[in-house]
């Protein structure tokens, strides 16, 4: 009679052990899948993430804003445009399915924190001078790309490897020798810079630039064109 009473309290402990195991798993498995695969980015969003949705829409020509980083309305409007093109649910919100169409492979930590390589409000400012000296009433695209070019140069061994020392590398800016990095600055000129900042590169990865109508340099003709916006010829 013991042993049966025994073997009862075991077999009633046994149970008990396999129900609180699916309780828990029930509650904590759901959680642990919403964590990992339901990332979506909306209005108000932050981050780097954001800042690669707005560049690719804005490459597409659903965007026209700054790549910022900041999921404001021009984003949420962009977004609604590709994802009505493309055949997803219109809902102005980057889920997975929107993330996949764009190309981005997104884990909640890509959206923390700036680029690796964190530039202050000089670089921007010094950036936003040269693009104003060398581009100004250019198309927006065509500022951005001069950004851009000085981005690649910080990247390039054969060039600086700092934004102040491409732009003031000796004889590589008319803007520098001419004073017009001085002009008064346009609001666009200023956007260019963080969009450049931000890894828009309209030029192709280009780390020279000219125009064919002013310039007296005959070498830089014999640099490899990969494209020509407004009245800039953009070469490797």
């Amino acid at each position: 009679m013991f042993k049966r009473v025994f073997k009862g309290k075991y077999m009633v402990l046994y149970i008990i052990m396999i129900l609180s195991t699916y309780y828990i798993s029930s509650l904590v498995l759901p959680i642990s899948y919403k964590e990992v695969g339901a990332i979506s980015y909306s209005y108000g969003a932050k981050g780097n993430v954001v800042t690669d949705i707005q560049s690719r829409l804005k490459r597409w020509g659903y965007y026209s804003g700054s790549a910022d980083g900041v999921y404001g309305y021009q984003t949420y409007n962009a977004v609604k445009k590709f994802q009505g093109k493309n055949g997803l649910n219109v809902d102005g919100v980057v889920g997975d399915a929107t993330l996949a169409a764009l190309g981005i492979v997104s884990s909640p930590a890509s959206n923390q924190g700036n680029s690796s390589k964190n530039y202050n409000n000089q670089d921007t400012m010094l950036l936003a001078r040269l693009i104003n000296g060398e581009a100004r009433g250019e198309p927006y695209e065509g500022q951005v790309a001069v950004g851009a070019v000085i981005m690649n140069r910080t990247r390039d061994s054969r060039f600086p490897a700092t934004i102040a020392g491409v732009v003031y590398q000796p004889g590589a800016f008319t803007a520098i020798v001419d004073g017009q990095v001085n002009a008064n600055m346009e609001q666009n000129s200023i956007n260019a810079a963080r969009d450049a900042l931000n890894g828009w590169d309209p030029s192709g990865g280009a780390v020279y630039y000219f125009n064919p109508a002013t310039s007296t340099n005959k070498w830089i003709w014999s640099r490899p064109l990969i494209k020509v916006i407004g009245k800039h010829r953009f070469c490797n």
